[in-house]
């Protein structure tokens, strides 16, 4: 369940005796890497109290719509926003038939139908209840949707009937959850990625870099292996725990990036240059730390290797994918470089204050030659997954269309 590791999940709590398992199924996600939010109907906490929750997931639980502790008091926007999936477990017949006719009458409801996220059920109910024609339709129809369902085993209830209706246990619910996160809409596609700074030595202690994180650069690949692809990542130095990634190169200069870039890219192709490549590097490197002796120091620069333009200038050139951070004109220099470097496409971001490089967060506009989507606000691990599915159809498509 390694796909579980770094994703934010918050789980739905509904009023069922199964309740008692969902603690189990905290703890399980938290030990495989989640990191993990809790909302309780009010139902759900006559079964299990909230304190119960806080202590597993180690964070408070939200139990209220109106919470004045959150951003513009509106919970249910928040967590929408910060989740990678949402699980109702237990889903109750009640929250199933709420949830299929777009009832939003509590933070759990309306968290459900805010979400851009994944949505996860896990129903428990009495096996009568769950064999009632209402819930079955109800079922049907949130399936349409593309609702996730783990069904119900069969066996001993509560109530003492015997039948299906039984909450899955949570080990088979978290082992659901990672699946989810399995897309394979790139199986069979060799992908490499750049990422992170490159550090342009100027004496044996200092260099010259700059502040990117390598967050987004990860994010693109663990995104790609969901994907189902074989990926390659190139990254220059960072502080970041590659999830997934079997294959990375680590290098420190532009120069080092260049090379081992060009050592794979026969072999690839998808090529997405998330790195933030220095532009200049230092004619001479002193051998010697430089001494602070004159009141002025005079250090030449000439250019690093274009990496991105080498890449799309090849005959035989992959799906080439570059981003650009760009502080004002941020379409006209984004479309500028698209079509200067030919590139297939480009995800372009405006660099500000707690956005863009060496945050947490990111948005992106993504062109393209017949297009351009915009990607709102959200977390980088987010953006990743939904700029690898523009690149997936953008990349299906032009293959298709050469082989007609």
């Amino acid at each position: 369940m390694r796909r579980l590791v770094n994703k934010r999940i918050v789980i739905g709590i509904t009023g069922g005796i199964s309740a008692y398992k969902s603690a189990f199924l905290v703890r399980i996600l938290r030990k495989n890497g989640a990191d993990v939010r809790v909302v309780m109907t009010k139902n759900a906490c006559e079964f299990v109290t909230p304190l119960t929750f806080q202590a597993l997931s180690s964070r408070p639980v939200h139990t209220e719509l109106l919470d004045l502790d959150a951003e513009a008091a509106m919970s249910h926007i928040e967590l929408a926003k910060w989740a990678d999936l949402i699980i109702i477990a237990p889903t109750s017949a009640n929250f199933l038939a709420r949830y299929a006719h777009g009832f939003a009458e509590d933070l759990l409801s309306t968290l459900c139908l805010a979400a851009d996220s994944p949505v996860m059920l896990a129903p428990a109910m009495n096996q009568n209840m769950w064999l009632n024609k209402a819930t079955q339709e109800n079922l049907n129809k949130i399936k349409q949707w593309g609702i996730k369902v783990i069904a119900p085993s069969e066996g001993e209830q509560a109530c003492g009937d015997d039948g299906p209706g039984r909450m899955a246990e949570p080990e088979e619910i978290a082992k659901f959850a990672a699946d989810i996160f399995r897309t394979n809409i790139l199986t069979g596609s060799r992908l490499l990625v750049t990422a992170g700074p490159t550090r342009e030595a100027i004496d044996p202690i200092r260099f010259l870099s700059n502040g990117s994180s390598g967050r987004m650069g990860y994010a693109i690949a663990s995104a790609a292996v969901e994907a189902g692809a074989e990926v390659t990542l190139i990254s220059g130095p960072v502080n970041i725990e590659a999830v997934g990634i079997e294959k990375i190169i680590r290098v420190t200069s532009a120069e080092e990036m260049c090379s081992s870039v060009m050592k794979k890219i026969n072999t690839t192709d998808i090529f997405i240059s998330a790195a933030a490549v220095s532009d200049y590097t230092f004619q001479n490197i002193s051998k010697k730390k430089i001494k602070k002796i004159e009141d002025t120091c005079q250090l030449i620069l000439h250019k690093t290797p274009d990496i991105l333009a080498k890449v799309a200038a090849l005959n035989n050139a992959p799906f080439t994918v570059g981003f650009a951070a760009e502080t004002e004109n941020l379409e006209m220099n984004a479309k500028e470089k698209l079509d200067l470097k030919n590139l297939n496409m480009i995800a372009a971001n405006k660099v500000g204050k707690q956005i863009g490089i060496d945050s947490e967060d990111n948005e992106l506009t993504v062109f393209w030659g017949s297009g351009q989507e915009k990607l709102p606000l959200n977390s980088k691990n987010k953006l990743a997954r939904k700029l690898i599915e523009l690149i997936a159809f953008q990349y299906n498509e032009e293959n298709s269309n050469k082989t007609h």
